[in-house]
């Protein structure tokens, strides 16, 4: 509760005056203490007088909970979080109900979703903020017990929350336990073990499902328990310290766990209010899957010195584009990891930093302060780099700061969202960058895609004719060495036929042709032209040179790249 409401509440029933209350809150803002506390401190009023002016007031029963004797098995059905943050407390349990002490029992959203986390019907009394803070001290202490996630699972490692993010509640011990807690941790669970990418939980109508975005491809998981949309939404708000009594508008949050091994997972967490609820997409981040070794990426060895070359150059610019989800971040972050060396400062702005990278200074921007990409990069500049990395070139400022530094003795590497590595020049230059800069800044392009590998365990030939390699565009004298696979499916890659994913790449390096064609106005047809003509492999190439060696399906070939024109 505030400290103004209940301010007014005692001042409007005539307990404290108005200069009574402002010397109160005068004091609470040296002491930090609640105004309650400081009420009572300063001798204007008893605590029990302040709790029979709330249950006057809000018409319900008021409870000393500093002598009573709370049932300290009710505390996992509410977690210290939630308790702390709307200074409220569980008490007791007669069947299916839960008398919980609020501070303010009249925020009706908060008690509709303490009934979706506990599974109980809620029974509101009301106690004081002293009373109640000072029992969640008592009976939930400086630590909450966690629970393993493995145990919801089968899975070998134990999950604990790390201390300074979420906290997985600890719900053994009986049959009254919240089913809603024991769900979600296995859902967890199952996404890591799986090691899959994204969880989407998504309510409908008259269904809500669980998808897992496994190898670019989304399937359907454990369906839920019917009518718990609301629950576990806020279940996953919880974990993530969101606010669990908005609904209306989307939110952003972040949560990790850890193994008893040591090894970490961060899961990225979004809220959007939909139609029938609120959907909630997690992002798993798991740092032991980021592949910092280029070698290993999918890069051709000709391309992957051409790479190399670049991002060891002094100065200028170096753009790595392609859709979401297409791999950029492992590209990027296996050129600092090569670059990440004693004697060169590297200062990356990022939204959001998904890894967290030793030696390098990572800036999370946040816009709520005005700290963006453009107003990060400024502050670089004064901070002596050696190497920029801007999370993305979003609009003119962004882009007019970079290419400032990439022409001042910086070596910067950024990303963009194009279809391929031609269409980038296009695209700088209708956000405003003047072609001259573009062609004296920027060294290489290098645009990338996913494909799925085919899983090895179920690997099987198949019969293509040629034509269907002719439309793909495989050169017909090379049409007799393409020996075509598929995965049949199997437990191994969730019948899928696909696992794992590797990536293509197209790499556009500026020569004089190219420049000179920049300048001249060239459409993205004709630079593509003249970067072919100068031995550019195109997504569509690098994609045919995996399915050559066997390493994906013709579907992938075609999801992942458009045809040579």
């Amino acid at each position: 509760m505030s400290s103004l409401k209940i301010g007014e509440i005692l001042v409007k029933q005539g307990l404290l005056k108005p200069d009574q209350l402002s010397s109160a809150i005068e004091e609470q803002k040296k002491s930090g203490q609640k105004l309650t506390s400081t009420i009572v401190q300063l001798g204007f009023l008893k605590e029990n007088q302040i709790l029979r002016a709330l249950e006057k007031h809000y018409a319900v029963p008021g409870v000393d909970v500093n002598s009573f004797e709370i049932d300290q098995s009710l505390t996992p059905l509410v977690p210290k979080e939630v308790c702390e943050k709307y200074t409220l407390i569980p008490l007791q349990k007669a069947g299916a109900t839960l008398v919980v002490a609020f501070s303010d029992p009249s925020n009706i959203m908060v008690k509709e979703d303490l009934r979706f986390i506990s599974r109980h019907r809620i029974q509101a009394v009301v106690g004081t903020e002293m009373s109640i803070s000072s029992a969640i001290e008592k009976y939930y202490g400086g630590n909450i017990s966690t629970k393993s996630l493995s145990a919801a699972s089968g899975m070998e490692d134990e999950f604990a929350a790390a201390a300074s993010t979420a906290e997985i509640i600890d719900q053994e011990g009986g049959p009254d336990d919240a089913p809603i807690v024991k769900f979600v941790n296995s859902i967890l669970a199952d996404a890591i073990k799986k090691r899959v990418s994204d969880i989407h939980f998504e309510p409908y109508e008259k269904r809500y499902r669980v998808r897992f975005r496994m190898d670019g491809n989304l399937i359907e998981a454990t369906a839920p328990p019917p009518g718990t949309a609301a629950a576990i939404a806020s279940r996953l708000k919880i974990m993530s310290k969101l606010d669990i009594a908005e609904k209306r508008r989307p939110q952003d949050g972040r949560l990790k766990v850890r193994t008893t091994k040591g090894k970490e997972m961060d899961f990225r967490v979004s809220v959007l209010p939909t139609l029938w609820g609120e959907k909630v997409v997690l992002r798993l981040l798991d740092k032991s899957n980021l592949q910092l070794d280029m070698t290993k990426l999918g890069f051709e060895e000709d391309d992957l010195k051409i790479f190399k070359n670049n991002v060891h150059l002094p100065q200028g610019m170096v753009l790595i584009t392609g859709p979401t989800g297409s791999g950029k971040t492992n590209t990027i972050y296996s050129a600092l990891a090569e670059l990440n060396q004693p004697d060169v400062n590297i200062s990356t702005a990022e939204d959001p930093v998904e890894f967290n990278l030793e030696g390098i200074n990572q800036v999370q921007m946040n816009p709520d302060i005005d700290l963006t990409f453009s107003s990060a990069l400024k502050s670089f500049l004064r901070q002596d780099p050696d190497i920029v990395l801007v999370g993305e070139i979003r609009d003119i400022d962004t882009a007019e700061i970079a290419f400032k530094a990439a022409s001042t003795g910086h070596l910067v590497v950024s990303t963009l969202h194009t279809n391929d590595a031609p269409s980038t020049v296009i695209r700088l230059t209708e956000m405003g960058v003047a072609p001259y800069i573009i062609t004296s800044t920027v060294n290489l392009i290098v645009a990338q895609r996913l494909v799925g590998k085919i899983c090895e365990a179920c690997k099987i030939p198949v019969e293509v004719p040629a034509q269907t390699l002719l439309n793909l565009g495989v050169v017909p004298a090379e049409v007799d060495e393409y020996k075509v696979f598929k995965g049949r499916g199997c437990a191994n890659c969730n019948n899928t036929g696909i696992k794992g994913r590797t990536a293509i790449f197209e790499l556009m390096s500026m020569s004089e042709k190219i420049k000179e064609a920049i300048l001249k106005g060239a459409s993205t047809g004709q630079l593509r032209y003249l970067a072919r003509e100068q031995g550019m492999r195109t997504l569509r190439r690098s994609a045919l040179l995996k399915l050559k060696r066997g390493l994906t399906t013709i579907e992938e070939v075609l999801n992942a790249s458009v045809k040579d024109v």
